[in-house]
């Protein structure tokens, strides 16, 4: 929905950054750059990226390929230094002024996110021998062990939620002196808090950062655990760009980075995230149109008023008389009722059925169904029936997707 055709000057380090790399040989030489897409970039992936120095690197093992990660939108190919966006996890971890104690004291970071993450690990991890499985092959590093092995954290088995619960407790004890970070998905973190209770350990520090986490499943984390509870906004890509606080309000990680927003038209104040970064030497990304949205507090393309990711540019329901992102749905359903857990709109033509789970599993009284039917039918313009689930499967790469068209 972003017009990449505007082109504009960027900053001296950005050009220097760019001159000698044939993607950008002749916008660098103008100081004239478009936006540009992952389409756009991947047509001529490598070719157009390999310069002899990037050549040495990928040969030395200073860089390497890698894809970005894919939700329900398009991976792309990438060169990248190892462990690139880990690195930056760390340093906004470091740097956050209400967890950044944390890091400094060397707490185990424990990652209860995807299967697919896991399955990375023990697949860069082969070296160290032992079965996939094991907890060896988990380690990413000193510091980061992933422990799910499931797809679906809605059907988590009694022993697989012992099984991490356990390792949670003995990385904790033998690594950090019974203290240990929760990185997470947020939705497997609520899952996991639901099927281990009083069992689940509390971690001193907890973010989250792999999805659009609703308002219902942050609280529902913020509530149950007794520790800063903050949300990381980056991409395979770029790395970490915002952190959140435990207040909700976003603030700039813009390390050898310049972020621009462009309006989406018709639209009720949604704007596309447009970065240039030259943090991935290998890789620099110049007017990149990132594929996420935002909303700022004053409605102004002004990104330091920033105040929410509302969503992924892509999965904007676009009817006849709004553009919705998921994030304004989101809002209506909190609302609304805050027992609302999970939850996907599913869309047959002018016709529209939001299916939702609970946390206690038990549906909506009629009230409040009836109103959350109305409100979302206003938002999307589309006639919206609601229909209580106890499960709505995960995506195939673990993560949800809140529109079926």
């Amino acid at each position: 929905m972003t017009d990449t055709r505007t082109t504009r000057p960027l900053p001296n380090e950005f050009v220097e950054a760019t001159r000698d790399i044939p993607f950008y040989r002749e916008n660098a030489a103008a100081n004239s750059f478009p936006i540009i897409t992952k389409s756009e970039l991947a047509e001529t992936f490598p070719d157009s990226f390999m310069t002899p120095q990037v050549q040495t690197a990928l040969e030395s093992g200073a860089a390497q390929y890698v894809w970005s990660t894919g939700t329900n939108h398009a991976r792309m190919p990438l060169i990248r230094p190892p462990l690139f966006l880990l690195k930056t996890y760390y340093a906004v971890w470091r740097d956050h002024p209400e967890i950044g104690e944390t890091f400094a004291a060397g707490v185990p970071r424990v990652s209860v996110t995807t299967r697919l993450a896991t399955d990375h690990v023990t697949r860069i991890s082969e070296a160290k021998g032992g079965a996939p499985a094991d907890i060896a092959r988990r380690w990413l590093d000193d510091r980061t062990v992933y422990v799910n092995q499931e797809l679906d954290p809605a059907t988590w088995s009694s022993a697989a939620v012992d099984r991490m619960i356990a390792e949670i407790g003995a990385v904790s004890a033998e690594n950090g002196g019974g203290r240990y970070h929760l990185d997470c998905s947020s939705y497997h973190a609520a899952y996991l808090f639901q099927a281990a209770g009083d069992r689940f350990p509390q971690p001193v520090s907890a973010i989250h950062g792999y999805e659009f986490t609703p308002r219902n499943v942050r609280s529902f984390l913020a509530e149950r655990l007794d520790c800063p509870v903050v949300e990381l906004f980056g991409s395979t890509e770029l790395g970490y760009l915002y952190y959140g606080d435990t207040q909700g309000r976003y603030h700039p990680h813009l390390v050898d980075m310049e972020v621009e927003l462009q309006p989406i038209p018709g639209s009720r104040g949604i704007h596309s995230l447009v970065v240039s970064s030259i943090r991935n030497p290998f890789m620099p990304l110049l007017r990149y149109n990132t594929g996420d949205c935002v909303h700022t507090g004053d409605g102004s393309a002004d990104p330091r008023q920033i105040v929410r990711f509302c969503g992924r540019d892509k999965e904007l329901l676009v009817t006849d008389t709004a553009i919705t992102s998921q994030a304004e749905l989101d809002d209506v359903i909190a609302d609304i009722s805050a027992r609302v857990f999970v939850y996907q709109l599913r869309v047959d033509g002018s016709q529209s059925e939001l299916a939702y789970t609970t946390f206690d599993g038990a549906a909506l009284d009629r009230s409040s169904a009836d109103a959350l039917a109305a409100a979302a039918t206003r938002l999307t313009g589309s006639m919206v029936t609601v229909a209580h689930r106890t499960h709505i499967p995960i995506g195939k790469s673990g993560k949800y997707a809140w529109l079926v068209r």
